[in-house]
């Protein structure tokens, strides 16, 4: 069976160039990171952190003079790999009416998979309730 967590995650931009998310990620170093991703936002390039403890995050982030923004709207999806477990997902999303926003799935080995995914803010509480997420 999959686990379903709402999750709390930060964002911040930072240049796009070599060595920037090495920077960012030994900055908070010391906090244990569920996800982490990165992508090009124009010329700079926007890091999103997915944390564990998201107030040991902010205390990292902000000794480090990282600045960063806390969102919401983000889900974390933990399971059994199997064929379709991605599609499956999906459609309990579609069926509920959920537009997802951005989304990020691997297979994890040995057996398991997982996802991160998000939706806009104003629609946390509709995934929640049909994915049946903690």
């Amino acid at each position: 069976m999959d686990t379903i967590r709402k999750v709390e995650y930060f964002v911040t931009q930072v240049s796009n160039k070599p060595g920037e998310a090495a920077r960012v990620l030994a900055s908070v170093r010391g906090v244990n990171l569920l996800a982490f991703t990165g992508f090009p936002k124009g010329r700079r390039a926007q890091v999103d952190f997915v944390p564990e403890d998201a107030l040991a995050f902010k205390a990292a982030a902000k000794h480090a003079k990282l600045k960063v923004k806390a969102k919401q709207g983000g889900f974390l999806v933990q399971g059994d790999d199997r064929p379709g477990a991605m599609a499956d997902m999906m459609q309990k999303l579609a069926d509920a009416k959920i537009n997802v926003t951005a989304i990020d799935a691997v297979a994890a080995g040995n057996g398991r998979w997982g996802a991160i995914f998000w939706v806009k803010s104003k629609d946390v509480k509709k995934p929640a309730a049909a994915l049946g997420a903690m």
